[in-house]
């Protein structure tokens, strides 16, 4: 009689423990309600959580944006088209120039048209070479015209070298 009855007690706490466990409810659960409460879901089934999920985040977005914080900085843009200055003055691009090269002989060449305000150019860390190119910066834009327009298509170091703006709007 004992064995029946501890028998039977096995058979109702396996019964019981099947059926009240979290686990094994979560499996019985139909998918409808395990969606709703995993978080929010677009139409294709995609979950969002964490972060991004806009019905988590404690911000009023209809005051985000009010008030001064509204007012963002615009650059001042114009439709023409044309050169663009730099933060500090107006740069020119020269490429093709030879490879043994020096920022002496660009300077030499180019201080011609106006006062240079900076010279770079960039070398082959393998080789050490110049890359074939070099920019040079210009003070003012009447000198960084004449560079181009005089020097562009010319000879130097026996190779013809062309001038033109580093930064220009899109045509």
């Amino acid at each position: 009689y004992q064995r029946r009855v501890r028998d039977c007690f096995v058979v109702i706490t396996i019964f019981l423990s099947f059926f009240l466990s979290p686990t094994t409810a979560l499996k019985h659960m139909s998918s409808d309600k395990r969606r709703k409460s995993s978080g929010k879901q677009d139409d294709s089934g995609r979950k969002f959580k964490g972060r991004g999920n806009s019905d988590a985040m404690d911000v009023d977005t209809s005051e985000r944006y009010s008030g001064k914080a509204s007012i963002f900085d615009r650059l001042d843009r114009d439709t023409k088209e044309g050169p663009l200055k730099s933060v500090e003055g107006w740069i020119i691009f020269i490429r093709g120039v030879h490879d043994e090269a020096t920022e002496e002989d660009i300077n030499d060449k180019f201080s011609v048209y106006g006062s240079i305000k900076n010279l770079q150019m960039p070398l082959d860390r393998r080789t050490g070479y110049v890359k074939g190119y070099a920019m040079v910066e210009y003070e003012t834009r009447v000198e960084a015209e004449k560079a181009i327009k005089e020097a562009n298509n010319s000879l130097f170091m026996k190779k013809t070298i062309n001038v033109d703006w580093a930064f220009s709007r899109a045509k």
